[in-house]
């Protein structure tokens, strides 16, 4: 049930950016969620609805972009395809996670005076 606390911290993150820039309403959050960051998805959307309740982000739309798990060599950088052993076809170094654990603030669409 992290992604309450998550939530939480985002409106408050969104309210500081809003004010910091005097802005009379927030209307659309976009935010990168990867595959591997442990958040349910569906259960981030739910938390918001009840937390932008009398906040800044009241009216504002959230779009969740799902960042899918990328692995790749840390040595010569060879993309690792989904389903394959966790290790460099070419220097049989191990893989490293690229992407997909993230969890971004990646756009605020606020309106100022």
């Amino acid at each position: 049930m992290h992604e309450y606390s998550l939530i939480q911290s985002l409106v408050e993150r969104v309210e500081a950016e809003a004010h910091a820039r005097a802005a009379t309403a927030v209307h659309r959050l976009s935010v990168r969620i990867g595959e591997q960051s442990g958040v349910d998805v569906e259960l981030f959307r739910t938390a918001y609805l009840t937390f932008r309740e009398r906040t800044m982000c009241e009216r504002a739309e959230l779009d969740v972009e799902v960042v899918p798990v990328e692995w790749a060599c840390e040595q010569c950088a060879q993309r690792i395809e989904p389903g394959q052993p966790l290790r460099c076809p070419i220097c049989r170094r191990p893989a490293r996670l690229a992407a997909g654990d993230e969890i971004i603030l990646d756009r605020i669409e606020m309106e100022v005076a």
